[in-house]
């Protein structure tokens, strides 16, 4: 993923400084923080985009619906799903904008069925990044709602990695 363990390997060798070892050491957890966060992203890309599959290719075609551009949305619904949060935005735009361009039912049914999975996928998403970073479902829903509170949108997508990094370091000194 990143590279900090070339930066890691090469200082593990030699004498340095107290100060640049613990930045060091804290900018390797963060990394493997981030590097975890990132790892649950992608399983959660990939059940939004298989979810999204079931809609577009089993769910509307059994009542005659084929929404143009069916695997360009696959596409945009697996990169975009990367980004938590505002990924689920993007790709809902998308289906329901093509959507409208089918009829206005279409667009409303669209829009009723992705309220619904992605309010469901809210506690399956805490679950697989709860179990790659170690936490409770219930932990990081928490901690989510109180970054969501004290920095607005930003805070619920950098909240698993600052409570990932957050436990590493409650962790080695003994505290968790």
């Amino acid at each position: 993923m990143l590279s900090f363990h070339r930066l890691h390997k090469r200082h593990d060798r030699s004498v340095i400084p107290v100060f640049k070892a613990e930045l060091l050491r804290r900018v390797i957890t963060f990394q493997s923080s981030f590097e975890r966060v990132f790892i649950a992203q992608v399983k959660i890309s990939l059940i939004d985009t298989a979810l999204t599959g079931i809609y577009l290719y089993a769910v509307l075609p059994l009542f005659g619906v084929e929404l143009p551009f069916r695997l360009t949305v696959l596409a945009i619904a697996f990169i975009v799903g990367l980004i938590p949060v505002v990924g689920n935005l993007i790709s809902n735009a998308v289906i329901i904008i093509l959507s409208l361009g089918v009829s206005l039912y279409v667009a409303l049914a669209s829009l009723i069925f992705l309220v619904v999975i992605h309010k469901l996928e809210y506690f399956l998403n805490a679950k697989i990044i709860g179990a790659e970073i170690e936490s409770t479902a219930w932990e990081l829903l928490l901690v989510m709602v109180i970054c969501e509170r004290i920095f607005g949108i930003g805070g619920i997508i950098i909240a698993p990695v600052y409570y990932a990094y957050l436990k590493n370091e409650l962790k080695r000194q003994g505290l968790l």
